[in-house]
């Protein structure tokens, strides 16, 4: 964890007690088991309502001319294998979460629902540039496992989604990006607070859009 970043969270923890930080290496899958046993000493039998796969990585425009074996390998483990893992991890607490729920009837973020952070890039209907072959075969493959999950958590009343946050200006959507943090979160969230039945195994934008595969 960058020291930047350390000290907004701290900052943010201190300004709410409802706000725990727990730092992992998402590649170190043997802590995941540590990770939950935090967690669910956290929640404890309300369960886990929402798991936001957000963790991410990317190299810069990549033509398959350039195209490195390790930047494949490194941004599947953290985009794609990660999550699910993750997932699997938290599973028994999302179903605590959905469980706890009065109206089983209903899917939605108050009861359990996965969220996989996605791109427009992971949209193989939407791609008409090429390149970023890291980036957006990771991705792609995030969209596939979320569809999987989506049918395979159905039974269980749990909402599964993957989400495309928009062009942000972070780290790693450079400075270039014509959207602010602020506004891409305050999208998601209004958006995540609309989510229904009819959502789960979609591929959503910020602001509700359901983008194409």
């Amino acid at each position: 964890m960058n020291f930047k970043l350390y000290i907004e969270l701290t900052t943010l923890a201190e300004k709410s007690k409802n706000i725990h930080i727990i730092e992992i290496d998402v590649t170190n899958t043997k802590d995941y088991d540590k990770l939950v046993q935090i967690v669910s000493e956290k929640v404890g039998k309300a369960g886990l309502n929402v798991l936001y796969n957000n963790a991410g990585i990317s190299t810069k425009f990549t033509r398959l001319g350039l195209v490195k074996e390790e930047q494949l390998v490194k941004q599947f483990y953290v985009n794609t294998i990660a999550p699910i893992m993750l997932t699997k991890a938290f599973l028994p607490l999302l179903k605590i979460a959905s469980n706890n729920f009065a109206d089983k009837s209903k899917m939605n973020v108050n009861r359990a629902a996965v969220i996989n952070m996605s791109s427009i890039l992971g949209s193989i209907a939407e791609n008409n540039e090429g390149g970023y072959y890291p980036y957006r075969c990771s991705k792609v493959a995030l969209n596939a496992a979320t569809k999987s999950m989506s049918i395979d958590l159905k039974q269980d009343g749990i909402l599964v989604a993957c989400f495309h946050p928009g062009w942000v200006r972070t780290d790693m959507g450079g400075n270039g990006a014509p959207m602010d943090i602020d506004t891409s979160v305050n999208n998601i969230l209004k958006t995540l607070n609309t989510l229904t039945e009819k959502h789960t195994g979609c591929f959503i934008q910020y602001d509700g859009k359901i983008l194409p595969w």
